[in-house]
């Protein structure tokens, strides 16, 4: 039988898997009832999981207003692109600087999930690993000043991944795709090395592919469109 703690994890869960893969869309009100059906808890715990998640900056609470799914606006999508470079140079320099063995064998192995999802074609499970990657480099780097931050980043980088990949654009750029998958493994190597310097360029030029990528579905090359008069 399942534990209410439980449920509560397995909605926590649910709840965060749906936002960052775009199941629940920027703006989507989130149906308590809808929830307390599927998860067979009342409503004050479900409550309880909403207040956390907005914390978070996965839920948008508003006074007389049902919970909706946190925006992405344009303001919110600037200050992403200003605040990605130096949280992930920040954090990834610091794992370097504090990682054991055990830290590098986890990072391997969600590595490894990640490789087996993207030779899948499972682009959901692909966004999650990825944000689990550079969950576990931000634990490993062991600063709690920096942690709220880089949790709340990794949100809307995957909102903006699922938002690219179901365009169908990654068809077009799979050599990024196997870059970028090559790029977690020298990350990874560099943080078992100790090698700071090198991890913070390596994830620096991860996060510069990564944009380019977003920029290029964002704003593609004009149609070839013959004018007749």
């Amino acid at each position: 039988m399942t534990s209410p703690i439980d449920k509560k994890e397995s909605l926590r869960l649910a709840l965060c898997s749906k936002i960052i893969s775009m199941e629940y869309l920027p703006g989507a009100v989130i149906d308590e009832v809808e929830l307390e059906a599927q998860f067979g808890i009342s409503r004050s715990p479900i409550r309880e999981i909403i207040r956390q998640l907005a914390a978070e900056g996965y839920i948008e609470l508003e006074q007389n207003r049902s919970p909706r799914v946190a925006p992405m606006s344009y303001s919110s999508l600037r200050m992403f692109f200003q605040a990605a470079p130096l949280i992930y140079i920040a954090t990834t320099k610091l794992a370097a600087l504090n990682a054991d063995a055990e830290d590098v064998r986890v990072l391997r192995a969600i590595q490894s999930e990640f490789r087996a999802a993207m030779d899948s074609g499972n682009t959901k499970a692909r966004m999650l690993l990825n944000n689990q990657l550079h969950l576990q480099i931000g634990q490993i780097a062991r600063n709690i000043y920096l942690m709220p931050s880089l949790k709340r980043l990794l949100i809307d980088h995957a909102r903006l991944g699922m938002t690219f990949y179901r365009s169908g654009a990654q068809e077009h750029n799979q050599e990024d795709s196997l870059a970028a998958a090559d790029q977690h493994d020298w990350i990874i190597d560099a943080i078992e090395q100790h090698d700071s310097e090198r991890a913070g360029q390596l994830v620096q030029e991860h996060w510069a592919l990564s944009k380019k990528r977003m920029m290029d579905f964002v704003v593609p090359e004009n149609l070839d469109v013959p004018i007749q008069f």
